[in-house]
């Protein structure tokens, strides 16, 4: 393989100089979806383990003929890893030709991870989310905290964020990120109080052994909408049941899963019923609705198809094909 020919590499200041939108990542995976109902996009459940020291190792794996691409992510999420400065976790993505299976690409894993797991809460959120939300509460102040504060800011008129975190520095970070786009900021000592008028929610708390619930759905306010990132894992089993629907990423996926993320009786559908209309979208003001997900390769394979493919028709790029 020459030089010419070896894959490129798109870093995070790469990706980001590439400005693609929410409206243009929503129509990527809404794109795909499509595809995938056509037999022309395919995606594996995800893979994961737990080791013993606390680490979580996952992989996902999709394919399409439009574009095409076989798109591979590898993440590994360490605990330790803010202690020696480093994020939680980190991630790298690779795209193969679809029919060759020529190398094209390594992207960075963590910026197609915040940008696709962002724009999947806004597809829900589109079609289950009140249009007229003004109000987004944070659980988990990191980063997917911050990729969905841009997304949501795209798509709703919001005035305030609330924010509930672990760390001071998230907060920060997350409440002047809030106030440069001209809104409101208050940190909140509970998830009771996060939750308070909160017409849209973020959970993204961040995997930890052995943390006990302390979200309860029966708090939210009634027509609220909360995109749950995090599997699940830090709401109350028992109260999930305060939302009239509930929507996922993959049935197929969840299936094959050791442990359902929610009662699988309060499941109306996934994501790709919702685009494709098999499942309504929000029915009455006062409903609560939820969009609570693992994580899907298809998101990934959107998300890495289209930054590859916006890199090739950058005419600024000396290694344009333009």
């Amino acid at each position: 393989m020459t030089n010419e020919d070896a894959p490129r590499y798109l870093s995070r200041g790469e990706l980001d100089a590439l400005e693609i939108t929410t409206n243009d990542a929503v129509a990527s995976i809404e794109h795909l979806i499509r595809r995938r109902a056509e037999g022309r996009m395919w995606n594996a459940p995800k893979s994961a383990l737990f080791l013993p020291d606390g680490r979580f190792l996952m992989s996902t794996l999709a394919a399409s003929d439009d574009p095409p691409f076989v798109v591979v992510k590898s993440l590994a999420l360490n605990p330790r890893n803010p202690e020696r400065g480093e994020p939680l976790m980190n991630s790298l993505v690779t795209v193969l030709d679809g029919e060759t299976s020529r190398p094209l690409a390594v992207i960075d894993g963590n910026w197609v991870t915040e940008i696709r797991t962002a724009a999947l809460s806004a597809v829900a959120a589109k079609r289950l989310a009140r249009p007229d939300g003004s109000i987004v509460a944070f659980i988990g102040c990191g980063a997917q905290a911050r990729s969905h504060l841009r997304a949501f800011s795209d798509l709703f008129p919001l005035e305030e964020i609330r924010v509930l975190g672990r760390g001071r520095a998230n907060q920060d970070a997350l409440c002047r990120a809030a106030e440069a786009r001209g809104l409101s900021a208050t940190v909140c000592t509970s998830a009771r109080e996060v939750l308070e008028r909160a017409d849209l929610v973020v959970s993204s708390v961040g995997f930890s052994p052995g943390l006990d619930p302390f979200v309860d759905a029966r708090w939210l306010a009634p027509g609220a909408f909360a995109a749950i990132t995090d599997g699940a894992i830090p709401w109350v089993g028992e109260g999930m049941s305060a939302f009239d629907r509930i929507v996922i990423d993959d049935l197929e996926q969840e299936a094959k899963m050791p442990q359902s993320m929610v009662q699988p009786s309060l499941v109306v559908g996934d994501l790709g019923s919702l685009v494709l209309g098999e499942v309504e979208g929000r029915r009455l003001d006062e409903e609560k609705s939820a969009f609570v997900f693992r994580g899907l390769a298809l998101g990934d394979l959107a998300l890495a198809g289209l930054a590859l493919q916006r890199s090739l028709d950058d005419p600024l790029d000396p290694r344009s094909s333009g």
